[in-house]
């Protein structure tokens, strides 16, 4: 069984490697902002393989580039972080929804990807991706009969998904039982269960999830009830206590703990054949509150796969996450360095108060911070953007205050920092990885 299952890790990661080597063969083209004119009709392997200048080779601005530096810098602290107090690490990938991110981030240690709706997982499998966790309760019967069709297709393949409702376990158990056609029957094997967590809600007026344990074990009594699913762990988003504080959440992360040792001393895993319980938590603003607690949880009757999902690590940002990251209340843990820059250029300079850069809201997150200017480029010469706020967005506008003094004009380059990267990484296909000296090594593709 376990040369079965290195034979079965093996071809999985030979299969991935060729989906993710399939993207050097995408060509170039209109779609794809911010890239060279000239590159056109060169596939993204033969463009990164002339390690433009992001400065100097004919980018087009607006770009977003993503650091190189700093990417790897945030994936190792990430996996030190997850191995030194014991967690399993499933980061969630709708943060980037660019499978090479995915990759690194499982070469750098982590246990799978977690996604939020069906057709993420679809990406994610498409490259490859062997363990998905979906934060979300799946009740859509399509997606619930491909999701059974990939376990059937594929023994290495793990999934669990979140829930929250008894009405969502009857759902799911009747999308599953549906008759599968003939030709779908031949091309799989036997159907396994699709493994789920219940979703202990954060507070009355939280987002998802069940309010109370007494309906937690309802709805475990019917998940037991229905032989298309297996209970396999419970799991809960802290991001969403109200009012959240050190306090609060850490109160709501034990009754998380506490609920998985009730499980299971009530025998909920017991004779469905689990090697592990999963508990699950973990945004990217109390992984610190998560590693407290998580490191207490009582010895079970299996052993537990403590999992960590925060997934805004990977590019950090300059605003929210900067200012909320666990690392700031830990600074002994280490610190994440925000990897996107944004770079626009000035189009207008109308008053020494008022400038305007040609990138907006269709190219800048701007859902809870507007950008922040912190570079000025004049040629080859880059300096503090000093003096320099960004006031507003337009669609393809940046408005900015100036100080008298500022020396800006009409075709320099501003280098914004952008909070959110949730918001950021959407708005790009193909992004830029580029050196601290601007060389450009790769392009990350996203898909959403």
């Amino acid at each position: 069984m376990a040369a079965e299952s290195a034979a079965d890790t093996a071809a999985a990661r030979a299969e991935s490697a060729e989906h993710l080597a399939a993207l050097a063969e995408e060509r170039v083209d209109h779609r794809f902002k911010g890239l060279p004119p000239d590159a056109d009709g060169l596939t993204v392997g033969e463009l990164t393989a002339q390690r433009r200048n992001l400065f100097t080779a004919g980018f087009t601005t607006p770009v977003l580039a993503l650091s190189a530096e700093r990417l790897e810098h945030n994936l190792q602290l990430m996996e030190t972080y997850a191995t030194r107090h014991g967690l399993a690490f499933a980061p969630h990938g709708k943060t980037s929804m660019a499978p090479q991110l995915f990759h690194r981030q499982i070469e750098y240690g982590a246990w799978g990807i977690t996604l939020a709706v069906p057709h993420q997982v679809r990406v994610a499998r498409a490259f490859g991706t062997q363990r998905v966790f979906l934060a979300n309760e799946l009740v859509d019967q399509p997606a619930l009969k491909w999701v059974a069709s990939q376990l059937a297709a594929d023994p290495a393949f793990r999934f669990i998904c979140y829930v929250d409702s008894v009405r969502g376990v009857e759902l799911m158990d009747a999308a599953l039982r549906a008759p599968r056609s003939e030709s779908a029957r031949s091309r799989s094997g036997p159907t396994r269960p699709v493994d789920v967590v219940v979703e202990l809600a954060a507070g009355d007026g939280a987002r998802t999830g069940v309010r109370t344990e007494a309906e937690c074990a309802a709805v475990a009594d019917a998940v037991a009830a229905a032989d298309t699913l297996r209970l396999v762990g419970v799991a809960g988003y802290e991001g969403e206590v109200p009012d959240a504080n050190p306090e609060r959440v850490h109160a709501w992360l034990r009754r998380l703990t506490a609920l998985a040792a009730d499980f299971d001393k009530a025998g909920r895993f017991a004779g469905v054949g689990l090697d592990e319980i999963v508990v699950s938590a973990g945004g990217s603003a109390w992984f610190d509150a998560v590693a407290d607690v998580f490191a207490g949880i009582p010895e079970l009757s299996l052993p537990v796969l403590k999992l960590l999902r925060s997934g805004a690590y990977v590019s950090h940002d300059d605003g929210h996450y900067r200012r909320i990251t666990p690392f700031n209340r830990v600074p002994e843990e280490g610190a994440l360095h925000p990897a996107f820059r944004l770079w626009a250029q000035v189009v207008s300079r109308p008053s020494p108060e008022q400038a305007f850069v040609n990138a907006g809201k269709r190219d800048a997150a701007y859902d809870l911070d507007l950008p922040f200017a912190q570079v000025v480029r004049s040629g080859a010469e880059e300096r503090p953007a000093t003096g320099i706020t960004v006031t507003g967005l337009s669609d393809q506008h940046g408005w900015l205050r100036t100080t008298p003094e500022v020396d800006l004009r009409v075709g320099d380059w501003v280098g914004l920092g952008l909070s959110h990267p949730c918001t950021s990484f959407d708005k790009w296909q193909l992004i830029p990885l580029a050196e601290a000296d601007g060389t450009v090594v790769d392009y990350i593709r996203t898909y959403f």
